[in-house]
């Protein structure tokens, strides 16, 4: 046999040889980075990982995440496929968005997490994406400052009586054209309506072009919040940034507009200017970024879980009409009580 011959047949042997042991680097790589070192750190405690994948190198369990989620629309069947795989009650590690992962649909689990929230910080969405003023990216003391100011401004009593008073009449004038339109999109049509109301509530925006733009932007924010943080020119992150980075040059310009106004009647308070006023104990106000960052992430927050909860309302009320019907009753006898309305508006209902 020629020396080259046996050369090449050397390397063909070689590589594959080595196949099964890339094969097991490439399935085990997550498990080696991270599993590994937790189990080895604690060794001798008792403590345990929860089952689970870590799926592969850099990716993990990604793309098993978005094909449920994303393409076929079946995100319980993501969960359901852990339980059926690795059975346990409820809790389970991955890898998902670049990071190690505990995934917990166990309520106690999840309680505790929620009552212990110095132990367990919030990592997700990113900081780069949602403000570093932000309660989503503070911690500790300032986290404690900055919840409770926002949580006074958000559910100050008098302040909610002025958001229903908004509300109510561009959800009814929806509702309305929903009607005579016949036939309609119901996840386009509540989205609609739902951040009309959160722009007009957060910061005094009536539907037109910068509304318009606003939740164009807000829309990139949530794709790059869904997204790997690799932030590289065409990633689904780098143009969240670059939306979050528009975001912040209307909102601060936004404040800007306000600190030159004359002094508002505070029955005319949006939430800005509710986290511009707001003083803690010690007479301390928010710092611009503050009141700029959290604007953005109440915004985020409000509209995508208020109208996605508003979507599946309006979609299980189609689909179950016994449960609507129910419901009429119930907000008849609420206003019956209220006014004080004959009975006979309750018969003249159910026949």
């Amino acid at each position: 046999m020629e020396a080259g011959s046996f050369s090449t047949l050397k390397w063909v042997t070689w590589i594959l040889g080595s196949l099964p042991f890339l094969w097991l680097l490439f399935k085990w790589w997550n498990e080696i980075l991270y599993v590994f070192p937790v189990s080895f750190r604690s060794r001798g405690s008792g403590a345990k990982l929860p089952p689970g994948g870590m799926g592969i190198p850099f990716l993990g369990e990604l793309i098993t995440f978005l094909w449920y989620f994303k393409f076929i629309g079946r995100p319980d069947d993501f969960i359901n496929s852990k339980r059926k795989k690795y059975g346990g009650d409820g809790v389970f590690k991955t890898h998902l968005f670049g990071s190690p992962s505990i995934i917990s649909v166990a309520p106690a689990f999840s309680k505790f997490v929620m009552q212990n929230i110095d132990d367990f910080r919030v990592m997700w969405p990113t900081e780069a994406v949602m403000g570093s003023h932000s309660l989503i990216a503070v911690h500790g003391k300032p986290y404690e400052r900055i919840r409770k100011l926002v949580g006074t401004t958000a559910n100050d009593p008098k302040a909610l009586r002025r958001i229903v008073i908004r509300v109510q009449p561009r959800v009814v004038a929806g509702l309305e054209s929903w009607a005579e339109k016949g036939r309609v999109s119901v996840h386009h049509e509540v989205r609609k309506v739902v951040f009309e109301n959160i722009g007009r509530l957060f910061v005094s925006l009536d539907p037109g072009p910068l509304l318009d733009e606003l939740k164009l932007l807000f829309s990139g924010v949530m794709e790059g919040v869904r997204a790997n943080p690799i932030n590289f020119p065409g990633t689904a992150f780098h143009h969240a940034l670059k939306c979050k980075k528009r975001l912040e040059d209307i909102f601060y310009a936004n404040l800007e507009e306000k600190k030159n106004q004359a002094k508002k009647n505070e029955a005319d308070y949006d939430l800005m200017d509710g986290l511009m006023n707001i003083q803690d104990e010690e007479g301390n106000k928010l710092s611009d970024e503050e009141v700029v960052d959290n604007t953005v992430a109440l915004v985020f927050a409000g509209f995508e879980s208020t109208s996605t909860a508003s979507m599946w309302a309006v979609y299980y009320l189609a689909k179950y009409p016994n449960v609507l019907k129910k419901l009429r009753v119930k907000r008849i006898l609420l206003f019956a009580r209220k006014r004080k309305a004959i009975p006979s508006l309750l018969k003249m209902f159910h026949h």
